[in-house]
């Protein structure tokens, strides 16, 4: 089968390659999925799974890509809850190989159902960015009705999640970001926008509720906006930067059927939405994750068309 592989962690993106590669075997509890999108995250290529197995081991040459919507194609010794030729969506592990291939072996547990009426590069496009929104904002964050929401990088890829799915849930949002990205988040839910090269952050005032995607300096500013009982959640590691008077939570996305069934049903009814900014196929894949311009918006890749 086709699928793209890294073997060196210094050359980043571009030193990702198209290879022939054998199909994988389906081990007990997994599935074989035929792969027809594919979603990926340059960030992982900095991930130490992505090089070494769980004993540290070096696995080189690796599949990256960890987001996938395709077709079941065998199941493993003893997998449950899934059939061979029902449509998938879902997760895959951090130390396995990944989804930019024509086939891969998935555990059947971090896959969900994808509906017939979603195509498979919405499917693609939601497993990271939605779990990540869901499991900060209701898992980690404790979101309550009426509370308020600063959410950081509102326009982008976890950020546009957050943002649609705060508002819906009854929450006054507040979005960051570039001033190019202001009507992006003001259209998808925000309440207010603020341009983080030219406004003051000072100025939102306390909130309930910071969703850190950035880390470092505008972490440190945010926490002093928490107000007291409030909740700090970063996806950009151990937090730097706490709340006097509040909690502050890093952690690390998990797959989860329940919550990807969610997600795709408020996709089903228009109630969420995804930023796609580009879709590829795996021919020109390296290509179309080293492009000459910023994309604005997820990059898929079409393994089957």
């Amino acid at each position: 089968m086709k699928a793209i592989v890294v073997t060196d962690q210094a050359a980043g993106t571009a030193g990702m390659t198209l290879a022939e590669r054998p199909v994988p075997e389906p081990a007990g509890n997994d599935v074989l999925v035929e792969v027809h999108a594919s979603g990926f995250t340059p960030g992982e290529l900095d991930w130490e799974p992505t090089w070494v197995d769980r004993l540290g081991r070096d696995r080189t040459p690796s599949t990256p890509g960890h987001e996938l919507a395709g077709v079941v194609r065998a199941l493993g010794y003893g997998t449950r809850g899934l059939s061979v030729g029902q449509r998938v969506f879902g997760l895959t592990d951090w130390t396995r190989d990944g989804t930019l291939a024509e086939y891969t072996a998935v555990e059947a547990r971090n896959l969900a159902p994808l509906p017939g009426d979603l195509d498979f590069t919405v499917g693609a496009s939601l497993p990271i960015s939605g779990l990540t929104a869901w499991q900060g904002l209701f898992v980690h964050g404790r979101f309550q009705v009426g509370q308020s929401v600063l959410v950081h990088g509102a326009a982008g890829g976890v950020g546009s999640m957050v943002t649609q799915l705060a508002r819906e849930a009854g929450a006054y949002v507040i979005g960051t970001g570039r001033a190019a990205d202001r009507q992006t988040a003001l259209d998808i839910g925000a309440h207010e926008f603020v341009d983080l090269q030219d406004d003051s952050l000072a100025d939102v005032g306390e909130v309930d509720l910071v969703f850190d995607i950035f880390g470092g300096e505008i972490q440190k500013r945010s926490a002093s906006l928490v107000r007291s009982g409030g909740t700090l959640v970063s996806i950009a590691g151990p937090v730097e930067a706490r709340p006097a008077e509040g909690l502050a939570i890093d952690f690390v996305v998990e797959a989860d059927r329940a919550q990807l069934s969610e997600i795709a049903q408020r996709v089903r009814e228009g109630r969420l939405r995804t930023i796609i900014g580009k879709v590829a196929t795996l021919d020109d894949a390296v290509a179309a994750f080293n492009p000459a311009e910023r994309v604005k918006g997820k990059t898929i890749v079409r393994v089957r068309p």
